[in-house]
């Protein structure tokens, strides 16, 4: 035992971890291969009569993945960018141009300390950012990123929608309530009185649409607006789009109406109690808002994963090469054409600086290769399939939308909580009452009897 704890301790930090993953993992292997012999096929069939079960699954899971690389990026892109807008470099040292800060601020909420204050209830305490981050999670399930690529295609899509967003509030205020706090219980009742003051004239501004369209289903509205960008609904429902956008704004509590966690009246509202992974969720969940609502403003106003343009069947370039067919052909290329490439993308670099190593030069080279395979398979994804196309056009707008939330976070002022109200009831309420009745009247008048 001293023997084996010596050597233990002789051990750098990569050799502990490849000794205690390593054995781990194997083990892992070891029993998967044992349950997969062993129960196989009853598994198998099981999946294929269940396959409602197995599609639920893949698209929990997915949806679940993708929610936090978003946060990071719009997290990385709200700290360079609004540095931008300030004369700042931002971040720089971690990562390539400072793009992996991101990770470590995820990483560093992970190891801080998950505190309960005395006097909270810990239950509630502790389940009010899982709903909050759950709430915004779950709307990712009905809206459509690119064709056939949704979690579920409801016909009550926006029902549902405007049904699980609703909870968001549900969680403020628990985390409000529960931190025995009198800051974090005035940014819970300030949520409260937000959320129900603009969840009216959010949910009016889409009457509108939901008569031109006769749907609530997010991927058949998205369908509808396919062709030349004229067909979008922003152009048939301008007020409609503006009162959504501005009520959105407001729901995902992001500046100017992001009176529910003031930094300047009320330290940080419903989370300032909160530290740790508890303190996490709130913080992934409110970016996880601004990428949904981002996408729910393209889906419904913008056409959603389609082009601005028409893209008619004839410009489509599906590729029918079989690489099978080539024979012996496909390795002597494989084995010859990448080496000459990545030769020919060093030489430039090795030649034009004489201080350069060869070996430098050639790092270089293939990196450049590396990314030129990457685009030449993106394009002629773009080209060929439909859903990529689509996924790219849709996180194209989205991120424009992104950026505006962003760009008005580093330039507009935050409002005063009474100046909030007023405009939810004086301005925005008639404004899509006027939205609701025009398109009532218009569709009635201009419609074949």
């Amino acid at each position: 035992m001293t023997v084996m704890a010596r050597s233990w301790s002789r051990l750098t930090l990569a050799g502990k971890l490849v000794f205690t993953i390593v054995p781990v993992l194997l083990l892992l292997a070891a029993g998967l291969a044992l349950v997969v012999i062993l129960f196989g096929k009853p598994i198998v069939d099981f999946l294929a009569t269940n396959i409602w079960l197995v599609r639920f699954v893949v698209a929990a899971t997915a949806v679940l993945l993708m929610s936090v690389p978003s946060a990071f990026l719009i997290i990385y892109m709200e700290m360079k960018v609004i540095a931008l807008m300030n004369l700042r470099i931002g971040p720089d040292r971690v990562g390539p141009f400072g793009s992996l800060l991101s990770v470590v601020h995820g990483l560093k909420v992970l190891m801080k300390e998950d505190f309960s204050p005395t006097g909270s209830d810990r239950v509630v305490f502790t389940l009010a950012p899982v709903v909050v981050y759950m709430s915004a999670v779950m709307t990712l399930l009905v809206i459509p990123f690119a064709p056939g690529l949704f979690g579920q295609d409801f016909n009550i899509g926006l029902l549902y929608l405007f049904a699980v967003s609703g909870l968001t509030v549900v969680g403020l205020l628990m985390g409000g309530w529960s931190s025995f706090n009198k800051y974090s219980l005035l940014g819970g009742l300030r949520s409260a009185a937000q959320v129900v003051s603009y969840e009216i004239p959010l949910t009016l501004s889409i009457v509108g649409l939901l008569i031109l369209a006769g749907t609530m289903s997010l991927n058949q509205i998205t369908l509808q607006q396919s062709g030349w960008f004229t067909d979008w609904y922003v152009f048939k429902q301008p007020l409609g789009a503006l009162i959504f956008f501005i009520a959105a704004t407001a729901e995902a509590n992001r500046t100017p109406f992001d009176l529910t966690e003031a930094d300047s009246e009320i330290v940080a509202g419903f989370a300032t109690e909160y530290s740790g992974m508890r303190f996490g969720f709130f913080f992934f969940a409110e970016y996880v808002n601004v990428f949904v609502v981002s996408g729910l403003i393209v889906t419904l106003f913008f056409g959603g994963w389609n082009a601005p343009f028409a893209w008619p069947e004839a410009w489509a370039v599906h590729l029918s090469l079989d690489p099978g067919s080539m024979g012996l052909g496909l390795l002597f290329a494989l084995l010859i054409i990448p080496p000459l490439l990545i030769l020919a993308l060093s030489a430039p670099f090795y030649v034009g600086r004489s201080s350069m190593k060869w070996w430098q030069a050639l790092i270089i080279g293939f990196i450049l290769f590396n990314l030129l395979v990457i685009v030449v398979i993106g394009g002629a994804a773009f080209i060929s399939w439909d859903w990529v196309a689509g996924l790219l056009w849709f996180l194209g707008k989205s991120y424009v939308f992104v950026f505006l939330f962003v760009w008005m976070r580093g330039t507009l002022p935050r409002v005063r909580i009474d100046q909030l109200m007023n405009f939810a009831w004086k301005w925005l309420l008639p404004a899509s009452l006027l939205n609701l009745f025009v398109t009532a009247a218009a569709v009635t008048v201009i419609a074949p009897r």
